[in-house]
């Protein structure tokens, strides 16, 4: 394991840098007691400098970013640089997304999804990637996406599809920013559902004035 202090902007490529081809990695910030958002229900009410570097980094270095669509409403995600792959029991695309007319926008749902019809509309039926009767079959979520070419995989959030993906067993690695905070509160944990058990190994730390920066590899 390497730990570095202070981190450069190349420090932080070569760390997060995806160690091969096939790569699904799942980035996540905390406060030191758990919390995943803050008072705003957001992520954005407890990250920092630290977190929004190490955040465009993995960015940078991903060919998508999946996303629940309970998550991308909350957070307001709208088309980025990048392909967004939005993941949704009910087939629905948040609006702010559905404004994309470039195919920047995918979205993961069931076969008998109740918006599907809708969403095919939107964002077109190309982009519509249906696995599953009723449920999101995540277990061939990775290998439907490297179909097309995206290999390097950042999910975002939230809790509830990480939780999901980590059992599915397609999930590769955990990212984590701990910021230097204390919220207590009945705020959200990095992984939220039925219970799980995921042995991991820490691969990599930075510590950036207070922040910690970890690389978490799931054990296979």
């Amino acid at each position: 394991m390497k730990v570095l202090v202070g981190p450069a902007t190349d420090e932080l490529a070569v760390h997060y840098a995806p160690p091969q081809e096939s790569w699904l990695r799942l980035n996540f910030v905390s406060t030191v007691d758990g919390a995943v958002q803050g008072a705003d229900g957001k992520s954005g009410g407890i990250n920092n400098a630290a977190d929004k570097r190490a955040f465009d980094t993995m960015r940078s270095l991903a060919d998508a970013v999946v996303v629940g669509a309970g998550t991308a409403r909350t957070e307001g995600y709208r088309p980025a640089g990048l392909p967004t792959v939005v993941v949704s029991r009910s087939g629905r695309v948040p609006p702010l997304l559905a404004e994309a007319d470039d195919g920047s926008v995918l979205l993961v749902c069931p076969q008998r999804a109740e918006g599907i019809d809708d969403s095919s509309a939107a964002i077109g039926a190309d982009h519509v990637m249906a696995l599953g009767a009723d449920e999101v079959d995540l277990a061939h979520l990775r290998a439907a996406l490297e179909a097309r070419g995206l290999t390097h995989l950042l999910c975002e959030g939230g809790p509830s599809l990480a939780r999901d993906l980590l059992a599915a067993g397609v999930v590769d690695e955990l990212c984590v920013t701990t910021v230097p905070r204390l919220v207590a509160g009945d705020h959200l944990r990095l992984t939220v559902g039925d219970a799980v058990d995921v042995a991991l190994d820490l691969v990599g730390l930075i510590e950036d004035d207070g922040t910690l920066l970890a690389r978490w590899r799931v054990q296979r």
